[in-house]
């Protein structure tokens, strides 16, 4: 399990980082939320290149997600692990369903800022 960050470059890459609770405040203060949606990816799904449709958190309840990133890398993410999705703008990434489960997550788009 584990807590990381997917966001936009100054040169408009999406990157990603880890991001440890114990130094990020403004995580563990709360930050503003108004909903939350569940979705089923189907096993093999994969999305071609997107950006984030708005800054939100991204949490895997079950199964496998590969991001792939535009400098040709991939980081994969199971049951657990919470990504703040923040990459909006620019090529954004991709997204795989891995393994032979389909994946369950739990999005929650947060308060415009």
């Amino acid at each position: 399990m584990g807590t990381f960050r997917l966001y936009s470059s100054a040169d408009g890459q999406s990157r990603i980082d880890t991001i440890d609770l114990g130094r990020t405040t403004e995580w563990t203060k709360g930050l503003a939320a108004t909903q939350i949606a569940f979705r089923v990816w189907p096993v093999g799904q994969f999305l071609d290149w997107h950006p984030a449709p708005r800054r939100q958190f991204v949490i895997i309840l079950a199964g496998r997600l590969e991001i792939g990133l535009s400098d040709g890398s991939t980081h994969v993410f199971g049951a657990g692990d919470a990504r703040l999705v923040e990459d909006t703008t620019g090529k954004g990434h991709t997204t795989r369903v891995l393994g032979t489960e389909p994946a369950v997550t739990a999005t929650i788009p947060l308060a415009q800022q």
